[in-house]
């Protein structure tokens, strides 16, 4: 068996490790799928860019309320695919042919690794190899729930529903999280009938619920919103799929052209036999890691989705920076900071977040005050004419140090970066308001508001 310094399982931010202080080690990068991982290939890069288009195609809906006339004379669809895939392939295997023929050091194979003993992987080529250390970088994959028929009825993941070959006049999708509110975005900016079915009361039911009400207020508005359902069996039927329903008033049945499930990811863990290597993982399948990424096994790292309660790009990109000086210092280790973790939702509207929601701070015994500011009665909000963004913003009574933030509205994932800034550096709320400049008229004074409107002592 050949023996290697260092083995990473899973080719997107575990692969940003072996850079050229790595260029003495004898390095192996075992990837099953296509090289690059979820986020460049079909994760963040490509529905951000189906999302771009979705809101220019969404834009001259949004017109005539300004006295604009506008109107969408189509949505080229294969060309818009094309353009997206036809700049994502290439980067890809471009990564791939470097790793594999321009890093001497490093030997790329293309299967499905699985541990047969302590540091000891079948690469799912034919070769089993051996090494000193192991990076887990494995990510996660869409889950697919319990639905009588599903399979034989047909459905696309986020995997596979972007290469569509045409755009359907109906599209089902089942779930009700992140995924789930940006593809009903896009396909229904793109003129496609939408029906959106949740299990549970709400859409984006984990942000923070003032927020996650309001979404779904403004998607009940737009898209075919089923509340409270769960879904029970599935069929084709001359070309449609029909989803069958238990609902609040019993049985149902949605019909689509096509059905698209997202109903959350899970960790590709199972994948890798790691009872046989010793390394531990949590009941949900997430590896079990320290601060400092490593795992039951001396040698043994896992980062991003695979050992993540976060399953977010940035996320990943930061504990990869972690494991690779842990991996170069193990004498003099750093620990992840997970203490202020941001995400967005790119629909429409956008919804971002950092920090503990109302409910979080309630649950968890936390004293906090919180204060509101309208996009509405901001000057940009007021000349967008946009009637229900909102800043939300938590803080310590005592000593105004922020706890949390939730924004709905316009280019929420960049008026929310402030904050995140402020948390970060123990900046206050009242320092943090009256201690800059805030343009005028600019988004981010939703936030500066919404902090002056905090009742603190």
């Amino acid at each position: 068996m050949r023996h290697f310094d260092l083995v990473i399982i899973g080719s997107g931010s575990g692969n940003s490790i072996a850079d050229e202080r790595f260029a003495g080690w004898k390095v192996a990068i075992v990837e099953k799928g296509v090289f690059g991982g979820t986020c460049l290939n079909v994760g963040c890069i490509p529905t951000k860019m189906f999302v771009h288009t979705a809101d220019v195609a969404a834009a001259p809906a949004s017109g005539a309320r300004l006295g604009v006339d506008a109107h969408l004379d189509g949505v080229r669809w294969t060309d818009v695919r094309d353009r997206i895939f036809g700049r994502i392939d290439p980067i890809s295997e471009g990564g791939r042919r470097w790793r594999a023929e321009e890093n001497a050091n490093v030997t790329v194979f293309a299967g499905t690794a699985r541990f047969t003993g302590p540091k000891t992987l079948d690469t799912g080529t034919g070769e089993v190899i051996t090494a000193d250390r192991f990076v887990l970088a494995a990510g996660s994959r869409p889950v697919v729930p319990d639905v009588a028929d599903l399979a034989s009825a047909g459905y696309h993941t986020s995997d596979t529903v972007m290469r569509l070959d045409a755009l359907p006049p109906r599209i089902t999708i089942l779930g009700s999280g992140f995924v789930a509110a940006e593809f009903a975005h896009v396909f229904s900016s793109f003129g496609v009938a939408v029906t959106v079915i949740a299990r549970s009361d709400l859409l984006l039911r984990h942000e923070d619920r003032e927020v996650a009400t309001r979404f779904t207020q403004v998607a009940s508005e737009k898209w075919d919103v089923r509340l409270r359902r769960k879904a029970v069996r599935a069929e084709r039927v001359d070309g449609v799929v029909r989803l069958h329903l238990e609902g609040p008033d019993g049985a149902e049945v949605v019909e689509s052209e096509e059905l698209l499930v997202a109903v959350g990811r899970t960790p590709n863990s199972d994948l890798l036999d790691l009872a046989a290597t010793g390394v531990d993982v949590h009941p949900d399948g997430r590896i079990v890691v320290d601060e400092h990424q490593r795992t039951s096994v001396e040698g043994i790292y896992a980062m991003g989705d695979v050992s993540s309660e976060y399953q977010l790009k940035h996320v990943a990109n930061h504990e990869a920076r972690v494991v690779q000086h842990n991996l170069l210092h193990p004498d003099e280790p750093i620990a992840s900071d997970h203490r202020f973790v941001p995400a967005a939702v790119f629909s429409s509207p956008q919804v971002a977040s950092v920090g503990l929601t109302e409910e979080q701070a309630v649950a968890r015994g936390v004293r906090y005050v919180a204060a509101s500011q309208a996009y509405a009665s901001i000057a940009y909000g007021w000349a967008m004419e946009d009637t229900t963004g909102f800043a939300k913003v938590l803080a310590d009574p005592d000593t105004g140090l922020i706890l949390g933030a939730h924004v709905i509205g316009p280019q929420a994932s960049s008026v929310i970066q402030p904050v995140i800034q402020a948390m970060s550096f123990g900046l206050d709320a009242r320092t943090m308001a009256r201690g800059q400049y805030w343009i005028h008229p600019a988004m981010p004074e939703v936030i500066e508001n919404a902090l002056l409107n905090l009742p603190l002592t």
